[in-house]
């Protein structure tokens, strides 16, 4: 508890025990009196003082004005000797019981989030002379050789130069699993090195670090609400006007009325009718409810691994219908393997020489395959004039002989007769001064848990799957039968994928959404249009993360059926929490005014409704068996 939350609880049990003494004491009406008038301000003093300055500041129609006039009302009844005391110190009492709850409730809610914020490093070790010398992380320069000891968090995303470790990544990605780490391999800030001294050389500045994007996008995420929130709030400030006028109505319209057909007017009992009503009328469990919900859900999210940017596309990923992905590093494991080389003149070392060097100026994934199956140091020098069509492929002269590197639609373009090939995989086609000179056959491996996540993403109930991919027809419908993708689009270039899933966006039911899930640069547009985004965090690239709603921070695939389950868990309680209380609310309010209620039915409403939507909303904390 916080000391503010301690400072509460004594005022409520000293208020209790004043209370207890004046009911149980046999003491005259006047010692009653005073017991219960100083349990009453011990406990309420605080609500009393915003009742007053809400009214200041225009703020006049919160629950703290309605509880203020509701106990003080309440206490002019029991002087005047048509009411009673305990009634008025007895709604403060459980008021504040009720939201001493919700605070520490809120307080455990936040304490997943802070466990996150945790992973901040607070320094990078770097050698001088021989001994380690502690520094800020935003001092550290790109390329830096840093040391992480065994218990230390990594500081910035790198390189392992020398070492072999393995990593705690369970604050990052919520698996419990240790990650073995060995030289060459990456690794991310906000790991825990667990057993061997590791030498890293960085890749990225501090505040570009996978922990430095982690907590921003946590610390944003509650700043994004979703409808159901902004309908609670909007309700609210519709809601407590039309209460307070049905209470003055019935406090004073009533009797009045009855008073004019020359009635008897009973204003004691109106008065107090509208007082309960204006107790019963309190939103308060909406209004705290409904965000806990979210912001529970956001957290428990967090702790599996998956970062929601916002409670909003909470809502939008429990409505999703239809995923959509990428394929290679989404599907695949994007680690491309030349499988085979077919060169006309028979010359393959050759043909796949040459196909390097003109390749030599990419970064995309079949350069490095290229290079592999090279197996030597070539000469780039030999290479210039290198071009790059986008989605098509690069040509370039090597040695003086102009290379065309690239699919079909290049080969098109140069205006050469290439081999139909029969084999799955990517086909990259090679042509030597404008004559086809053979082809080179890369194949990408599917990831291990890719058919599994597609197939329990069906199982929550997702209508349709669907591959985007710049592939040709062959490989990518091999990929999909392997991965269980139910629809494929091939051969795509960048514009086209966001031109195909406007379609399909179009095809949409209404109150039905559709999610994209993709890791590069080329995805961040489809990312952005998509009606929510996943991006993956660990392997993703920087604009595919920002351009994303959501982001897997171990590229699990699985973690997109968690997501959705987790986001219908939250949205089912947000639907329960909202059904529960208004629902309880209107039948007390009709009760209240038909004199079937008296205050303690109140307090029940408001506190005890208040309570029960709290630890309802609790539940979305909890994201095992999801």
């Amino acid at each position: 508890m916080t000391k503010k939350q301690k400072k509460v609880l004594i005022r409520i049990i000293i208020s209790a025990l004043l209370t207890a003494t004046g009911i149980l004491i046999p003491a005259d009406e006047a010692v009653k009196t005073v017991l219960f008038l100083s349990a009453y301000f011990i406990i309420g003093y605080d609500i009393l003082r915003k009742a007053i300055k809400g009214i200041f500041n225009g703020q006049l129609l919160d629950e703290n004005f309605l509880m203020a006039v509701a106990t003080i009302g309440a206490i002019v009844l029991a002087v005047s000797g048509k009411g009673d005391y305990i009634e008025a110190v007895a709604v403060m009492l459980f008021y504040q019981t009720g939201e001493l709850f919700q605070s520490y409730a809120v307080g455990k809610s936040r304490k997943n989030i802070a466990k996150l914020m945790d992973i901040r490093p607070e320094y990078a070790n770097i050698e001088k002379d021989g001994i380690l010398t502690q520094v800020s992380p935003d001092s550290v320069a790109v390329g830096t050789v840093i040391s992480v000891l065994p218990g230390e968090r990594i500081p910035i995303d790198s390189i392992v130069e020398e070492g072999e470790s393995a990593l705690d990544t369970s604050a990052l990605t919520g698996e419990s699993v240790p990650r073995d780490v060995e030289p060459g391999d990456s690794v991310v800030s906000g790991c825990i090195n667990i057993s061997g001294v590791l030498k890293l050389r960085t890749e990225k500045e501090f505040g570009e670090s996978s922990v430095c994007r982690i907590l921003e996008l946590v610390e944003n995420a509650t700043s994004r609400k979703s409808k159901s929130e902004n309908f609670i709030s909007k309700f609210a400030r519709i809601y407590t006007p039309i209460v307070c006028a049905c209470a003055l109505v019935l406090a004073v319209g009533v009797p009045l009325v009855m008073l004019l057909s020359r009635n008897v007017a009973t204003w004691g009992e109106w008065l107090y009718r509208g007082l309960t009503f204006l107790v019963v009328s309190c939103p308060c469990a909406l209004v705290i409810s409904i965000p806990l919900s979210f912001f529970s859900g956001i957290g428990g999210a967090s702790r599996a691994g998956v970062l929601i940017k916002g409670s909003n596309y909470m809502e939008i990923l429990a409505k999703t219908d239809v995923v959509v992905f990428d394929k290679t590093g989404t599907l695949t494991k994007g680690n491309f393997k030349v499988n085979s080389v077919f060169a006309v003149d028979g010359n393959r070392e050759k043909l796949l020489e040459y196909a390097l060097l003109a390749e030599s100026a990419s970064s995309h994934p079949i350069s490095r395959s290229l290079m592999e199956a090279y197996g030597k140091e070539p000469d780039f020098s030999r290479a210039y004039d290198i071009t790059e069509a986008g989605g098509k492929g690069v040509s370039a002269t090597v040695d003086g002989v102009k290379v065309s590197v690239g699919n079909t639609k290049l080969m098109d373009e140069v205006g050469v007769e290439y081999a139909q090939v029969e084999d799955a995989g990517t086909t990259v086609h090679v042509a030597f001064d404008g004559s086809y000179a053979g082809y080179i056959v890369i194949r990408d491996e599917l990831k291990k848990t890719t058919a599994r996540a597609v197939s329990e993403l069906k199982k929550t109930g997702i209508r349709k799957t669907v591959m985007l991919t710049g592939d040709n027809e062959k490989t990518a419908q091999h990929i999909a039968k392997e991965a269980g993708i139910d629809l494929v689009y091939s051969e795509l270039l960048p514009q086209d994928k966001v031109s195909k899933l406007e379609k399909l966006l179009e095809e949409q039911k209404k109150g039905r959404y559709l999610a994209f899930v993709g890791d590069g640069i080329n995805d961040a547009p489809v990312i952005s249009r998509a009606d929510v985004g996943i991006a993956m965090g660990g392997m993703g690239s920087q604009a595919a993360i920002e351009a994303a709603d959501i982001v897997l921070m171990d590229d699990d695939l699985q973690k997109v059926g968690d997501a959705i389950r987790l986001s219908r868990k939250c949205i089912g309680i947000v639907y329960e929490n909202t059904v529960f209380a208004i629902g309880i609310k209107l039948l007390c309010l009709i009760l209240t005014a038909a004199g079937f209620a008296n205050m303690w039915l109140a307090i029940f409403a408001d506190v005890g409704v208040m309570v029960l939507a709290v630890i309802n909303a609790m539940r979305a904390l909890h994201v095992k068996n999801v």
